[in-house]
C-alpha cells in the first residue's frame, strides 16, 4: 500500500512542486502541507474523511472550517481537488516527495545512517563530507541506531544504498554460499 500511494502522491507532489516554484513560495506550501499531513494523522477526523455515508462537498467543508486562515485559497483548491479525487488520506505521501522535491531544488539531500551505534559529530561530519563529495550535493544526516545491523554502517541517500554494516555482509555471504 505505501509503495501505492507513493505513486499516486507522485503527480500531485509535482504539481504542488511546480506551482510553489513558479509563486516563490517553496517554504509556504513545505509548510502548508505538513500542516494538512498532521492534521489528517487525528483519527476522529480520518474516520470522518473515510466515511462513506460523507458526501465529498462535506468532507470539503469539514477540512475548509478546519484549515481556515490557516492556508492560502490555491491549498483550499488542492484540498478540494484531494477530496473529489479521493485521494486526501495521501497527503503524506504528497508532502514527503514534495519535500524530496525541495531539497533538490535546493541542492540538499537528506541522508538517513542505520549503526549499531550512535554516531560521534566527528563521525558524522565525515560521512556528510564524503557523500558530499560524491554526490555534489548538501547533506542532511539523520542517524539512528539498529543493534541487529551489529556493526558498521547502512546508509540511505536517495536511491543511493550502501550496506556496509555486519549484518549485510553476512547477509551476502549466505546469499553466495546458498545458505
Amino acid at each position: 500500500m505505501a509503495q501505492e500511494a507513493s505513486t499516486i502522491a507522485r503527480p500531485y507532489a509535482e504539481a504542488v512542486f511546480e506551482r510553489a516554484k513558479e509563486t516563490g513560495s517553496l517554504d509556504q506550501w513545505s509548510g502548508t502541507l505538513a500542516f494538512l499531513a498532521a492534521i489528517m494523522q487525528d483519527d476522529k477526523l480520518r474516520t470522518l474523511v473515510d466515511n462513506p455515508n460523507m458526501t465529498d462537498a462535506q468532507v470539503t467543508a469539514l477540512v475548509l472550517e478546519i484549515v481556515a486562515g490557516k492556508v492560502s485559497d490555491e491549498a483550499g483548491n488542492l484540498i478540494r481537488l484531494l477530496v473529489e479525487n479521493d485521494r486526501l488520506g495521501i497527503v503524506s505521501s504528497i508532502a514527503e516527495q514534495f519535500e524530496a522535491l525541495k531539497s533538490r531544488e535546493q541542492g540538499r539531500l537528506d541522508v538517513l545512517v542505520t549503526t549499531a551505534f550512535p554516531l560521534t559529530d566527528v563521525q558524522s561530519a565525515a560521512i556528510a563530507n564524503a557523500l558530499k563529495a560524491k554526490l555534489g550535493r548538501d547533506i542532511d544526516i539523520t542517524s539512528v541506531e539498529d543493534p541487529e545491523l551489529i556493526g558498521g554502517m547502512h546508509i540511505r541517500a536517495g536511491d543511493l544504498v550502501i550496506d556496509g554494516s555486519v549484518q549485510g555482509q553476512l547477509k551476502q555471504l549466505a546469499n553466495e554460499l546458498g545458505i
